[in-house]
């Protein structure tokens, strides 16, 4: 089956792409943002599901509509809309339009629905193939739009097993997300685009980025990841490799931020770097997993040659699709290196961290970095 979502804001339309894909799991979807495109696409495809917002950059939505209904009057219908009065619903009665999506919405209404409306689910059995180099051409020929880190397994199960909707305060969701970099990273991207952030001044941290957001966005966004994931990572191997790698990340995280309140620093944006320092390592991770759960064979060489070269061009990628501000990514890189022209005291500071936490620490290197960061 096909189900075309017209949409401009490309994390709603992940979202609702995440709740069909839940419903019925070998959908062909397509999102657009544009009405132009999506008359395009119709005339060369029509699909059996139409979701379409009401507002759109080059005009309304119901253009779509109306060019649809005008061929067939059977293809279910679905409108985005913030309008929640009679005379909006009134004026698109003659569409036979087949449910209205009230923004905000929460996710498990938008599921009933359309579960409803969807064609009955197909049936396909994934072709199974081995070999490293498959798994690395994988890898290599992903769009950018296809990475991702994984979500923590506890909060991913009680995220769908709370389908409801219901509500938790802010100081809840920071609670129980702060240690995940996956709903960490996915919430500042959101929290920092045009979309949201109209004021211009960036957000470092996940509670500067909830109370940007709101409560019900973030659940939506939190929903939707946990949606996109077929699954935690349930390969013993690759588990235990992510779990290295983020007890490196909160390690680092408690040691850049006691250094960052001895110098009276916000420790904020030293937990989010910190946490999101290791997400090109657990982005491959989420993809080996991913890679597996298609029916493919993976061994241990095959992860640790992926992670040694996909890594870093991974974390690159995420942190430029994703526009992380310029802040976390200095703090990021000074995890690895120090630039020489450096003067910033927390990119210091954030690479005195990392230098305490290695194996066999350089003494005249780290003594040097507390001068620099006037901890003498």
């Amino acid at each position: 089956m096909r189900v075309l979502i017209l949409e401009d804001d490309h994390w709603i339309a992940d979202l609702l792409k995440q709740i069909v894909l839940s419903l019925r799991p070998h959908a062909d979807i397509v999102c657009l943002g544009s009405v132009a495109e999506a008359l395009a696409d119709w005339q060369q495809q029509p699909s059996d599901l139409l979701i379409s917002d009401w507002n759109l950059p080059d005009g309304e939505g119901t253009r779509l509509l109306k060019q649809v209904r005008q061929q067939n009057r059977e293809v279910p219908l679905v409108m985005i809309t913030g309008r929640a009065d009679r005379s909006s619903v009134m004026e698109v009665r003659a569409l036979g339009i087949n449910a209205f999506i009230s923004k905000p919405f929460q996710a498990s209404r938008v599921a009933a629905s359309l579960d409803q409306l969807l064609p009955a689910a197909e049936e396909k059995n994934p072709a199974r193939a081995a070999g490293e180099k498959e798994f690395a051409a994988f890898l290599q020929e992903l769009p950018a739009s296809e990475l991702d880190l994984p979500l923590n397994k506890g909060i991913r199960d009680r995220l769908l097993q709370s389908f409801k909707g219901e509500q938790l305060s802010l100081r809840e969701l920071a609670e129980d997300w702060r240690q995940d970099p996956a709903l960490n990273a996915r919430l500042l991207s959101v929290a920092n685009s045009s979309a949201y952030n109209t004021a211009g001044r960036p957000c470092v941290s996940l509670l500067e980025a909830l109370h940007k957001l709101g409560a019900a966005t973030s659940l939506n966004l939190a929903m939707g990841l946990a949606l996109r994931q077929s699954g935690a990572l349930e390969n013993p191997l690759l588990r235990r490799l992510a779990d290295a790698h983020l007890d490196a990340s909160e390690q680092l995280a408690e040691t850049s931020m006691a250094l960052a309140r001895q110098c009276s620093l916000d420790p904020a944006p030293f937990h989010s770097a910190a946490l999101l320092h290791r997400m090109g390592e657990l982005c491959v991770l989420y993809l080996a997993q991913v890679w597996e759960k298609r029916g493919h064979d993976l061994g241990e060489e095959q992860v640790m040659q992926a992670l040694g070269q996909f890594s870093s061009p991974f974390a690159i990628a995420i942190k430029a699709r994703w526009q992380l501000p310029m802040a976390l990514r200095e703090l990021i890189g000074a995890c690895y290196t120090l630039p020489n022209n450096s003067v910033k005291r927390a990119a210091v500071l954030m690479r005195l961290a990392a230098c305490e936490l290695t194996p066999s620490p350089d003494s005249n290197a780290q003594a040097r970095l507390r001068r620099l960061a006037g901890l003498t």
